[in-house]
């Protein structure tokens, strides 16, 4: 094997050769895993022709016309019998077979040649479209695409060659056009505009791909560029070729000014079939025990009935906490499911808790259960309830909305259109809820809460005590939700008897005197749950709801209780035995709303001592802290921020890398930023919530939580200033200025950075100082104030040199090479750049240092080091993404737009700068949006798309004229040169 053939015995047959060959990039061949040589382009020649005959046999008149065409030369017979031999040695005799005066290729298996493997991924791509099925389609089509790897039979000569790759590089536009014309069918309509941009500017002729980014950009909602594109491509075709875009473009174009409807969807072949619409099915399982409320199901089954012929049905369960509204809603909905064939929707509005569910979020989720990609969803809760009614009119859906806070925040879920119909459960009577059916949901009868009893419990146990049962249920108060709680403790412990149970329930002191008034019937509820705890499960249940959150991690709960992890553990997990938590995810826990609210009541009148909240509180603030500052210091080796953060009692958790570290951070991202801002109602905390806020900084600067780190700010701020102490009001500032800087809002950012100077001088606390100069010089370099940048920078390298803070003098620099380019020092700045980011290197701070590389790669983009700049953001671009930092992401890819037009790479600058568009999407500000723009148009215009560049730009002077910013002048400017031709 391998050139060396192995003996054979005697009657034994060869074992086949694993061969595979492609011609789908340069001619190659391998055995296994290994590349064979395939020799000098002449024979590699020879081998493609071979290759691309699929097994027939060419004489070889026809190998020497496909390698010399018309002139070979003399000694070209020769020459193919000696390519052929060689090829054979490197093969094997069996594969490159002589007969009637010419060769062929046999006895490679399905799948040796790539071309082979690309038409069968083809032709089932072309099966699944045709049997409705774009997205399989689309995958196939993907798989064939990525076997190309590079230009088809690069670098073999002759005329036959030169034939078969143009033919082959047709057929892959048209494989392209087919996929991408599936992209926008299943709604990645966003998505393709930088591909469909890069593609029209390399074959700018094709009037099909034209037709693609037209309508790629019009379901964007780019109806201005798509319009501009047309007119690009008709003046391309009169320059070039004399005549007029073909009847399909100008069609398309009549559409897009009518805003045709239809153009709004993915419209697929008139021969295809509809794709089967999502037929949602979220109702959460019915109880098998389910007892009882005859006359309530019988009534809102009848409403529900109704749906076909009216508007809309709307019915509303009204009741106290555990009455069992959510149960009886539930079990209705899966009675009338018959009733809604196209789904049924369903949401916890969480509306009894002290945040309930916006329902902009409920719509989004509702939208894509019924089968809306995330890029049709738009942002404001206007236009999505819009669209949610849109793609619920014709359909019959039912929605049940549960544990609703109020009718506004129902108002927005409701279908509205004949044929669907919406079940609303609530604490409160939504009297004023137009057109809907309020039924107020009492307590069970005795007969039926005595069944209820008997189906958990057991007949046979009842039977026997069955007056001690009838005691149960009254001391339950008739309540479904406490009923249950107490026969499930019953079964679970075969000891006991019933008797046994109602002597305990017989103590008033287990139970609370107002058992029927309002929210003291849910109190009394899980007081049965409550007074069977054992001492420490007692105090675990009522520390771990005092802290706001969604949620919380195992290693948290451990700090509010002060035990080892695994005590915790044992804890926890017996109270979600007992249903009075949940289990959310593994190591995770959570309460309902409303036990969580019943575990503070408790923890407010049975902790002794009273200060014993405060200090659990204070271990799980000490414990965020401790953990956020050890991420800050993993993420930014060097770093002086986590010696200057107050000091914590508790220690935090330790991480053995990076990504474990970041994980963590994004992971209790939302639990948090809650407590934090819960923390602004302590000033014995104040100052450790606000230091906290300031180590999870990243969280903001992501763009991943960058809303609620806002509003934390505030929040502590307000109690900061309330308070009056300086260095906590000047590190208050200091967050809400970098969230204000990070969202692209400078002149609020500048004037908190402004106190903030005051304020920590006050303070004697230098760092503040040292980020507020250093912030204060990156706004004005935006705002064109570069002298006074140039200032703050300078006192910003001073204060961090003072501190010893090698990171933050590094990130000064960095800044002040951004103020020395704006100001044509182009040289110092390099220098400058390269500084800050070998003082990051040695650090370590590899995240860091990926903004030291995008401040060299600026700088190294103006001195006209291109490959240099490109290469130093192109580092700063892997990190980023790594590290989930999505404002920067954005603006380094705005940068490479920026390096890339000033090599004129116009394709590539139009696709950097759509991606940057895409990334910084409702992050990073107006300003920042209104730049990119600016560089897409510049990238348009070099590929010959000034209609697209006129609009971006159009929009880009809107933005900044808002702003009043002076990029309005020198965007204008570009403009009028468009415009004169």
């Amino acid at each position: 094997m391998d050139g060396v053939p192995a003996q054979r015995r005697p009657g034994v047959a060869e074992e086949p050769v694993a061969l595979r060959f492609g011609v789908l990039g340069p001619v190659r061949a391998w055995r296994g895993g290994e590349p064979l040589a395939t020799g000098s382009p002449q024979q590699r020649a020879l081998l493609a022709a071979l290759l691309l005959r699929e097994g027939r046999t060419a004489t070889a008149a026809q190998l020497i016309d496909a390698l010399w065409g018309a002139e070979p030369p003399s000694q070209a017979l020769a020459a193919v019998r000696t390519y052929a031999s060689r090829l054979r040695k490197a093969l094997h005799p069996d594969v490159l077979v002589s007969e009637s005066g010419g060769y062929a290729i046999r006895s490679v298996g399905d799948g040796a040649l790539d071309l082979a493997v690309a038409q069968d991924l083809a032709a089932d791509a072309e099966k699944a479209r045709g049997a409705g099925d774009p997205g399989r389609a689309r995958q196939l089509l993907g798989r064939a695409l990525e076997l190309w790897d590079g230009e088809a039979l690069a670098g073999v000569p002759g005329p036959y060659a030169e034939t078969q790759r143009v033919r082959l590089e047709e057929w892959r536009l048209q494989l392209l056009e087919t996929r991408l014309d599936l992209d926008l069918e299943q709604g990645c309509h966003a998505e393709a505009v930088s591909e469909l941009t890069a593609l029209t500017a390399a074959h700018p002729l094709r009037e099909r791909l034209r037709e693609l980014l037209m309508l790629a950009l019009y379901r964007s909602g780019r109806q201005a560029e798509a319009l501009a594109v047309y007119a690009d491509t008709r003046r391309l075709l009169a320059d070039e070729l004399g005549v007029d875009p073909r009847p399909g473009l100008r069609e398309l174009q009549q559409r897009i000014l009518t805003a045709d409807p239809r153009l709004a969807e993915p419209s697929a072949p008139a021969t295809e079939p509809p794709a089967p619409p999502v037929r949602p099915a979220q109702l959460p399982a019915t109880v098998p025990d389910f007892t009882g409320r005859t006359s309530f199901v019988t009534e809102l089954s009848e409403v529900l009935a109704s749906a076909e012929g009216r508007v809309m049905a709307v019915s509303a369960v009204a009741g106290i906490g555990g009455v069992g509204k959510t149960t009886l809603a539930v079990h209705v909905a899966h009675q009338a499911r018959s009733a809604f064939p196209d789904g049924q929707l369903y949401v916890d509005l969480q509306g009894a808790g002290p945040r309930a569910a916006e329902p902009e979020t409920v719509l989004g989720s509702f939208l894509r259960a019924l089968g809306t990609p995330d890029s049709a969803i738009p942002d404001s809760l206007q236009e999505r309830a819009a669209l949610y009614r849109s793609v619920l009119d014709g359909r019959r859906v039912l929605v049940l909305l549960d544990n609703a806070r109020d009718a506004a925040q129902v108002r927005p879920l409701l279908p509205g259109t004949e044929g669907c119909a919406a079940l609303v459960t609530s604490r409160a009577r939504m009297v004023d809820l137009a057109g809907a059916h309020l039924v107020d949901l009492d307590v069970m009868s005795p007969d039926e809460a005595l069944s209820l009893f008997t189906k958990i419990v057991g007949e046979e146990r009842v039977a026997a005590e069955r007056e001690a049962a009838l005691d149960v249920v009254a001391a339950c108060g008739f309540l479904p939700l406490a009923i249950r709680i107490a026969a499930s403790r019953l079964a679970a412990r075969r000891t006991w008897t019933v008797s046994v149970l109602a002597a305990k329930l017989a103590d008033e002191r287990r139970r609370l005197d107002e058992l029927q008034a309002g929210d003291l019937a849910v109190k009394a509820t899980f007081e049965l749950g409550y007074g069977q705890l054992e001492p420490a499960q007692a105090r675990a249940f009522r520390l771990l709801g005092l802290a706001d959150g969604p949620d919380i991690s195992l290693a948290g709960a451990a700090a509010v209780l002060d035990l080892t992890a695994e005590e915790t553990e044992d804890l926890l997990e017996s109270l979600v035995d007992m249903s009075l938590l949940e289990s959310a995810a593994p190591g995770r826990y959570r309460y309902h709303d409303l036990v969580r609210l019943y575990a503070r009541a408790c923890a407010e009148r049975d902790e002794h001592p009273p200060s014993e909240q405060g200090t659990a509180m204070s271990r799980l603030l000490d414990f965020y802290l401790a953990t956020a500052a050890g991420v800050y210091a993993i993420e930014r080796p060097g770093d002086r921020l986590v010696d200057h953060l107050a000091a914590t009692d508790r220690p935090g958790l330790t991480f053995p890398d990076h990504a474990s570290a970041r994980d963590w951070l994004y992971t209790e991202a939302n639990c948090l930023l809650a407590f934090a801002r819960q923390c602004a109602g302590r000033p014995d905390s104040l100052r450790r919530a606000i230091d906290l806020l300031w180590a999870a900084h990243d969280l903001s600067e992501s763009g991943a939580n960058s809303r609620e780190y806002e509003a934390t700010a505030k929040a502590l701020l307000d109690a900061a200033q309330q308070v009056g102490v300086a260095q906590e009001e000047a590190r208050a500032l200091m967050t809400l200025a970098h969230a204000h800087l990070d969202a692209g809002r400078f002149d609020m950012a500048d004037r908190e950075a402004e106190q903030v100077i005051r304020r920590a001088r006050e303070a004697a606390d230098l760092l503040p100082v040292c980020w507020a100069h250093n912030a204060r010089g990156v706004i004005a370099l935006y705002q064109n104030r570069n002298s006074e940048g140039e200032e703050h920078l300078s006192q910003a390298i001073e204060h961090f040199r003072t501190l010893g803070d090698r990171p933050g003098e590094a990130s000064a620099l960095c800044n002040l090479s951004r103020i020395h380019l704006a100001t044509g020092r182009t040289q110092s700045a390099v220098t400058l750049a390269q500084e800050g980011m070998e003082i990051y290197d040695l650090m370590g701070n590899s995240m860091r240092g990926a903004n030291g590389r995008y401040a060299l790669g600026m700088a190294l983009t103006q001195s006209g080091q291109l490959d240099a700049a490109a290469d130093r953001l192109l580092e700063a671009l892997a990190v980023f993404r790594d590290s989930r930092q999505r404002l920067w992401e954005g603006m380094t890819l705005f940068r490479l737009a920026e390096v890339d037009i000033a090599g004129r790479r116009f394709p590539q600058a139009a696709a950097n700068a759509e991606m940057a568009l895409t990334v910084l999407r409702g992050i990073g500000g107006e300003w920042r949006r209104a730049n990119v723009l600016t560089v897409l148009g510049r990238a348009l215009s070099g590929i010959g798309h000034t209609g697209r560049a006129q609009v971006c730009w159009q929009e880009a002077v809107r933005v900044y004229e808002e702003l009043d910013s002076p990029e309005a002048t020198e965007v204008r400017a570009l403009m009028t040169p468009l415009r004169a031709a």
